[in-house]
């Protein structure tokens, strides 16, 4: 049975200070809806005071965005606190699960999101959907209002996804321009890969350029993130333990990524599997190789070949902040792109409300977010706004959207600026 972390929620001392950092308790206003509150209910569940029930509102409308970590004077885990109280409520509902929404829920975590196949044929059928006209033709005629206000207000904003000839060719292997620094190995991700391959194209040819030698493994699998952030705690070890088998058989220097989310959760890789002595040490020896591409090419030398002369705005990824702990990489490799007048957003360490698939299950409340995060934008009208993780690019094209702002505000990945910058 799914454990509640309750010896940890005693290290919260109720006094407040990540009431101003939770961006859930500046948009609703509730004591419930704050990390202190949340963990005195995870408390008082662990002690039989409330039903899962009772638990359940709360915790699922948590962003995870874990900013109340960074400021927490006590060092409360928040994350352990979060994660085990979303395994017991996910447990508890399963019992009362209607068989048919069960096998759908198992058919997504278990075997369609790991599944590349599936994943790519997704892809392809978006790309079909885009260059064939068929999407410009739906919007004529309107078919688009047949769907959800959550998806169709993503369908607008969707990336050109590549199809499968440009996929093909991509390299297994991107060999140093210059004498190898290090040897890399490559995390694409699901959503990533399936919806931005281009970008992680470009971040090997980057890393290719600045002196790496990079390889693209083909039995890696999905990180689990998602899985995790449902509560199926068993899927997302069985997929942690394949990663770390799959990059153990090669000599990587570290294994690079350019997702923030998917990020976090490797380099989490053993407080997943701290239960499992067999497994932990081999975790750790994972997760500390495991690093956002702005770490890795921090160290080494792009060859800018053209200046970027427009007014940018940084939005990071949460988890990139308030997990991985890489605040300042990012920040220095956006400001070393020459020509960038860079102007810092207000408040930009507030989550911008994607979370995961949080913009799509909670909808309302990340347009609430969101809504929040686009003022601070408007205070600094910039031309660019950068991100470092494909939800949050998402989630801030949707902001600018909504906004009417998509004729003079872009929304990029920062390798996609780095990649122009350098000529690729």
């Amino acid at each position: 049975m799914a454990k509640l972390a309750y010896e940890e929620t005693f290290d919260c001392v109720q006094c407040g200070y990540c009431l101003p950092a939770c961006p859930t308790y500046l948009t609703m206003g509730k004591e419930t809806h704050s990390p202190r509150g949340r963990i005195n209910l995870v408390k008082m569940a662990a002690e039989g005071k409330i039903t899962y029930d009772e638990l359940d509102g709360p915790i699922n409308l948590c962003l995870g965005c874990r900013a109340c970590e960074v400021v927490c004077p006590t060092n409360v885990q928040y994350g352990k606190i979060l994660e085990s109280a979303k395994d017991y409520i996910q447990e508890e509902k399963k019992k009362e699960m209607p068989k048919r929404v069960k096998m759908f829920q198992d058919f997504v975590f278990y075997k369609a999101i790991p599944n590349n196949k599936m994943l790519k044929t997704a892809g392809s059928g978006i790309a079909l959907y885009q260059k064939t006209g068929l999407q410009k033709v739906a919007h004529k005629l309107k078919a688009t209002r047949v769907l959800p206000e959550n998806l169709r207000s993503f369908e607008k904003i969707l990336p050109d996804v590549e199809g499968p000839s440009n996929r093909k060719k991509r390299q297994e292997f991107y060999p140093a321009k210059l004498r190898p620094s290090f040897k890399i190995g490559f995390f694409v991700g699901c959503v990533m890969d399936t919806m931005f391959s281009d970008i992680n194209t470009r971040s090997m040819k980057l890393l290719q350029l600045a002196g790496c030698d990079v390889t693209v493994i083909k039995e890696q699998t999905c990180c689990g993130a998602l899985q995790a952030h449902a509560g199926e705690t068993e899927i997302t070890k069985q997929l942690a333990k394949e990663n770390i088998q799959a990059f153990e058989r090669y000599d990587f220097d570290y294994i690079v990524n350019s997702i923030g989310g998917c990020g976090a959760m490797l380099v989490e890789y053993d407080k997943l599997l701290a239960d499992e002595p067999e497994w932990n040490d081999r975790a750790k020896r994972f997760a500390e190789r495991n690093v956002d591409i702005s770490v890795i090419l921090g160290q080494l030398q792009l060859p800018f070949t053209k200046e970027i002369n427009k007014v940018v705005t940084y939005q990071p990824s949460c988890h990139m902040s308030n997990v991985q702990k890489r605040v300042k990489e990012p920040f220095d490799m956006l400001k070393s792109i020459p020509g960038i007048t860079y102007l810092e957003l207000p408040n930009k360490n507030m989550c911008c409300g994607s979370a995961g698939i949080y913009n799509i299950v909670n909808y309302d409340e990340s347009m609430d977010v969101l809504n929040e995060k686009m003022k601070h934008v408007n205070k600094v009208s910039p031309e660019v706004i950068v991100t470092t993780n494909p939800g949050c690019h998402l989630q801030m094209k949707l902001g600018v959207e909504r906004e009417g702002y998509s004729d003079r505000i872009e929304v990029v990945h920062i390798v996609e600026l780095l990649a122009e910058a350098c000529g690729i």
